[in-house]
């Protein structure tokens, strides 16, 4: 079964850029506190996520700011070194908190898995976007199998509080 509203963010090792390189995160401390917008796409680089997802985050984000958000992070089942280069290529390094999932243990504690085999790709995470309020889930907004609408920051900004 999937994360739903109500339930806390579950422990899972996460890995984050920092001055002084990548270092482990667990998913409470960097979820936990404040208003936070959680987004996840199936990889970095990839076409729906490198054209839109990504991009709608950056476009809303001092909006997202002035709703109370106090930090946009964003995860993928990828290594540390591929989501830093998207954030640099994107130019998102200092907006969003890229959170690399390399294992996919995250999206597996959520239940929020997509097998992409079928594409060569492996186990990833779904497309999704979540509003947490202090480690508590208040919303879950997973795409459909292609789609790309209510993890968009348009709609992440429809359903702040």
């Amino acid at each position: 079964m999937s994360i739903q509203p109500g339930d806390r963010i579950p422990s899972s090792q996460l890995t984050v850029a920092g001055e002084q390189g990548p270092h482990p995160v667990d998913s409470t401390e960097l979820l936990g506190q404040g208003l936070v917008v959680l987004f996840a796409v199936p990889g970095a680089f990839t076409p729906t996520c490198s054209a839109q997802h990504l991009p709608s985050f950056l476009e809303h984000f001092e909006a997202l700011q002035a709703r109370g958000v106090d930090r946009i992070v964003c995860t993928a089942v990828n290594d540390i070194f591929v989501l830093g280069a998207w954030a640099k290529s994107s130019g998102a390094e200092k907006q969003i908190v890229m959170a690399a999932d390399g294992n996919g243990d995250f999206a597996r504690a959520l239940g929020l898995e997509l097998d992409g085999r079928a594409f060569g790709m492996g186990m990833r995470s779904q497309r999704y976007a979540m509003i947490i309020q202090d480690g508590v889930v208040k919303d879950v907004l997973v795409e459909g199998p292609g789609e790309y609408r209510v993890s968009s920051a348009e709609y992440v900004l429809e359903r702040l509080p």
